[in-house]
């Protein structure tokens, strides 16, 4: 794509349905402090794979539902009952190895917040990296983050650069709510 996002989502007329718009100026590249909110974007960067996000994004409300409003213990105590009835809900994405995949890194989460205090803890961690020394460690500890997942989630999340273009106005308005330190 030869068009930034941010040129494409300030392109987008003020009253569109097309959810870019929002996502763009108030959740993309800003930090998130809740471990449910991180685990919940993992989730849906997970599941974006192979699909326009988009299509995510218009599937967010219902994603949240199916998994218990991205609850980490409620996703992580889930079982077979639990599987299947993602996989019968076509709110969702309804793939066995991206479901398999949130459980998994449900209980993943779980033992870091034992270790760390938190997900974010972890995450502050190990900032700042570079993409190829996360991709390392996310494969480490979860289950279906390849490199543009984990891209898209660090950028996404504040952890890594490039969210914004330098002349977007939303690019000023994510540094200022970085903590400094995250900056580097």
């Amino acid at each position: 794509m030869s068009e930034t996002y941010c040129a494409f989502c300030h392109a987008l007329p003020e009253n569109s349905d097309n959810p870019n718009r929002r996502y763009h100026d108030c959740e993309y590249g800003f930090p998130l402090a809740d471990d449910n909110a991180l685990f919940g974007r993992l989730l849906l960067e997970i599941n974006q794979a192979g699909l326009s996000w988009t299509t995510i994004l218009n599937k967010q409300a219902a994603f949240q539902t199916a998994y218990s409003g991205f609850d980490i213990a409620a996703v992580a105590a889930y079982g077979a009952a639990d599987r299947e009835r993602l996989l019968a809900d076509a709110g969702i994405v309804r793939n066995r190895l991206k479901i398999d995949a949130a459980v998994y890194n449900a209980r993943q989460i779980l033992l870091l917040q034992r270790e760390y205090g938190s997900f974010q803890n972890w995450l502050d961690a190990h900032h700042p990296q570079d993409l190829v020394q996360w991709v390392k460690l996310f494969k480490s500890r979860f289950k279906f983050v390849g490199r543009e997942i984990v891209n898209e989630f660090l950028m996404s999340t504040g952890y890594l650069p490039g969210a914004h273009t330098v002349d977007c106005p939303v690019y000023a308005e994510v540094l200022r709510h970085q903590p400094k330190w995250h900056q580097a």
